[in-house]
């Protein structure tokens, strides 16, 4: 007991409640089953966030959109009741993107937004070689030589 009288629950706790279950060490499981069972007389806000973060798991395992709107739209509520500010927004998030999400259900998991990030990859690190060309058209001529794979010119002079 501390000197205020309440007891040092969330001590070494972090990461019992950041960590997947399934990541958990022996010790940090023990120490999440005993803010579990706290977390019924003392209503911790930590808490409730993990718990609220959890349940948000099993949307993944929706095959159908209709199921997992349905799902979404229980949890986003859940979210907005608690009294969590950063799950509030989160929630509030949520449901702005609502139809975006629900398109990743309809295509059946088969898209991938990776080719899209990896031309934005291409386009950063060209600009970024390209830091003394100073119009747009120069930047766009050197997009079109590293996407393109075209040849480089031969070098007027040779330092070495």
């Amino acid at each position: 007991m501390k000197q205020d009288g309440h007891e040092p629950i969330l001590t070494n706790a972090r990461w019992c409640l950041l960590k997947r279950p399934e990541n958990l060490t022996e010790n940090q499981e023990i120490k999440l089953q005993e803010l579990l069972d706290y977390n019924l007389k003392y209503n911790l806000k930590s808490v409730r966030a993990h718990l609220l973060r959890e349940l948000f798991q099993q949307f993944w395992g929706y095959v159908s959109p209709a199921w997992a709107g349905k799902f979404l739209d229980a949890w986003c509520t859940k979210a907005m009741r608690s009294r969590l500010e950063p799950m509030k927004k989160v929630a509030k998030s949520l449901r702005r993107h609502r139809h975006l999400i629900l398109n990743w259900f309809k295509a059946k998991g088969r898209i991938s937004s990776i080719a899209v990030e990896g031309w934005n990859g291409v386009v950063k690190l060209t600009t970024r070689k390209a830091f003394g060309l100073r119009t747009a058209k120069c930047i766009r001529i050197a997009l079109f030589h590293v996407v393109g794979e075209l040849p480089e010119p031969d070098f007027t002079h040779r330092f070495c």
